[in-house]
């Protein structure tokens, strides 16, 4: 575990797959085509006290969804990529607009599409229920599944590691 700490310490970006990770991966559509999700709000609340602390937030999808582009707004998300099978290609623009390195990121993912970036970047997460592939090649696996608050569970790990949750914590016990 302390391996995972040390690496958390250097995360400046974190990078987020949505199906599966921010959803629980099911997908729901209405007779007229429309798209629906769900996201879990605490997973929000993270990565909003996540990026107070500094870390900056993006997300990577291989899907397009007006939904995620509505979530991703509601959350002050900056750096939203959908449509992007080719992860890496986004990735790269993705450093390019922050000037972070590899090692500064970390990806949370759940299937085989994310493999790619996990094996790139400083700190790789996979969710508790990713497909087994992706469990064995992360850093790091949370305790909680994807679109059930293992996004939170990230965000407070790096936190911890940084130092930061405390003053969170303490904001709100105030």
């Amino acid at each position: 575990m302390q391996k995972v700490i040390d690496k958390a310490k250097k995360i400046k970006l974190l990078v987020l797959d949505v199906d599966g990770v921010l959803t629980d991966g099911r997908l729901f559509f209405d007779f007229f085509g429309n798209e629906y999700k769900s996201f879990h709000a605490r997973d929000g609340h993270g990565i909003k006290l996540l990026k107070r602390t500094g870390v900056d937030v993006g997300i990577i999808s291989g899907r397009k969804s007006k939904s995620v582009a509505l979530r991703m707004k509601m959350l002050g998300i900056d750096y939203v990529y959908q449509g992007h099978e080719n992860k890496r290609q986004a990735f790269e623009d993705l450093l390019g607009k922050t000037g972070y390195t590899q090692e500064q990121a970390a990806y949370v993912g759940d299937d085989l599409l994310d493999l790619p970036l996990m094996i790139k970047v400083g700190l790789a997460i996979a969710v508790n229920d990713a497909h087994p592939d992706v469990k064995v090649r992360a850093d790091w696996c949370t305790t909680l599944q994807g679109g059930r608050g293992a996004v939170r569970e990230v965000c407070d790990l790096i936190m911890q590691a940084q130092g930061s949750y405390e003053a969170i914590l303490d904001s709100y016990l105030q």
